[in-house]
């Protein structure tokens, strides 16, 4: 009799160089995808809007590739550690795959089930490395440290061994006699309805893995020779636009590593771009509560005035009087993203300018960001804010006007995304550059002596 593989998808919503789909696969068993809308379990951090609408294309595109190979997506929504193995029972699985996750409550749910699977001794519960290229526990400092700077985090990495190759899709993956029952994407409701503002998002992006892989081949063949020199101008310039791909796991990063390598073109400044990405990871393993306390404990020191709701939303809106910082925010409502040359300008401004904790800006850009994950989202606030790792000087302070002479000096990107704020239409600041960059200064003073 027939012994289902179960292969949960998570943040790999992929069938290329998916390691728990290829040992599904391999076992020569009936294969059946399964994805868990996991927003029950304790500590799990629930989707924002943006993400959640590009989850729902995700998942439509995942389910037709698996229907087109031979097997099936079935969807669930609940608590993991309640529905993989009622999945398992219901189906009488004989083996459940998964790639690891690295957020402590996702790795907290992980070991559960697979503690549980493995107990009466017939299912067969395997991990694998599929979302980053070095395992966290790998990379430590002589002392046996987690890094806290990145230049030697990403030299050390550097050093281990080459990542591997990517794996191949299966060419079929034959699904089970009867299908289990799943729940309609639909009603999941992860699309905005009333108002619907997903306009944008749908004219910017095609989630899915066919788009990431036709993105990645674009980059490659018209973008990264030019890459180095002009990826800080966010009008035009040569980004790769691949992290939602890599935060959903449409491609994994084994397979943008090799294809940039194998490209021909000089890539050392886009490889270094990963190898953040797996620095952010690596200190959210080490960090769990990287979202919400400071990394760098003498920053709990700084002192934060009472919010101005009004500053918020300001900033929001981007209705702050500042063109560039206006533009992002546009751009970021708009299309659920932002040149990461403008995330670093808008994020200094709400937090050393409009002296707004970074906790405030994070969860904006949660909810709003394609991209968002659990690790490189706070990440990089708290590197902006200086509380976080590599965070020196930490009170670095990005000055909006001259960061749009240097990188839109003819305004391109303030004209297209927020043409208001130039001319005789554009709004008065709501803070003085000079002056509330004394005040964050001297904010900072507190984080000094502290330190």
């Amino acid at each position: 009799m027939a012994s289902p593989s179960l292969v949960w998808f998570r943040d790999d919503l992929r069938l290329a160089d998916n390691p728990a789909l290829r040992a599904a696969a391999d076992r020569g068993e009936p294969v059946i995808g399964v994805y868990v809308l996991d927003e029950a379990s304790p500590g799990i951090r629930p989707l924002g809007g943006a993400a959640r609408w590009w989850l729902h294309h995700s998942l439509a595109e995942l389910g037709e590739r698996l229907s087109d190979k031979g097997s099936v997506l079935v969807l669930r929504r609940g608590a993991a550690a309640d529905v993989i193995p009622a999945l398992v029972a219901e189906t009488e699985a004989g083996a459940v795959f998964w790639n690891r996750r690295y957020g402590a409550p996702e790795r907290t749910v992980d070991a559960g089930i697979k503690e549980s699977l493995r107990a009466p001794g017939s299912v067969e519960a395997a991990s694998f490395a599929g979302s980053l290229l070095f395992e966290p526990w790998t990379v430590r400092t002589g002392a046996g440290d987690p890094y806290s700077v990145f230049t030697p985090f990403w030299n050390a990495c550097r050093q281990l061994p080459t990542p591997r190759h990517p794996l191949p899709e299966p060419r079929e993956l034959p699904g089970p006699r009867n299908h289990p029952a799943s729940d309609d994407l639909v009603s999941w409701q992860l699309l905005p309805r009333h108002p619907d503002w997903s306009g944008g998002l749908g004219e910017r992006w095609t989630p899915g893995e066919g788009a990431a892989r036709a993105r990645l081949r674009a980059f490659l063949a018209e973008d990264v020779a030019d890459y180095d020199r002009s990826r800080d101008e966010p009008a035009g310039g040569a980004t790769s636009q691949l992290s939602p791909r890599l935060r959903w796991g449409e491609l994994s990063p084994f397979e943008v590593w090799h294809a940039a390598v194998s490209s021909g073109a000089r890539v050392g400044g886009f490889l270094s771009e990963l190898g953040w990405r797996e620095f952010a990871w690596h200190t959210l393993f080490h960090s769990p509560d990287l979202a919400t306390k400071n990394l760098r404990h003498a920053f709990d020191a700084f002192p934060w005035p009472a919010l101005r709701p009004s500053m918020l939303r300001a900033w929001q809106r981007g209705e702050t009087g500042i063109p560039l910082v206006d533009a992002g925010m546009h751009e970021l409502w708009t299309t659920g993203f932002m040149h990461n040359r403008v995330r670093m300008v808008t994020a200094s401004f709400l937090v050393k300018n409009l002296l707004i904790d970074w906790r405030r800006g994070e969860e904006w850009f949660w909810d709003t960001l394609v991209d968002a994950d659990e690790a490189n989202n706070p990440f990089n606030w708290q590197w902006v804010a200086g509380s976080g790792a590599d965070a020196a000087p930490y009170f670095r302070i990005f000055n909006p006007e001259l960061q749009a002479k240097k990188f839109d000096p003819d305004g391109r990107y303030v004209r297209e995304w927020a043409p208001d704020a130039l001319g005789d239409r554009a709004r008065e600041p709501i803070v003085d550059l000079a002056e509330s960059r004394k005040a964050a200064l001297a904010a900072y003073e507190a984080v000094k002596r502290a330190g």
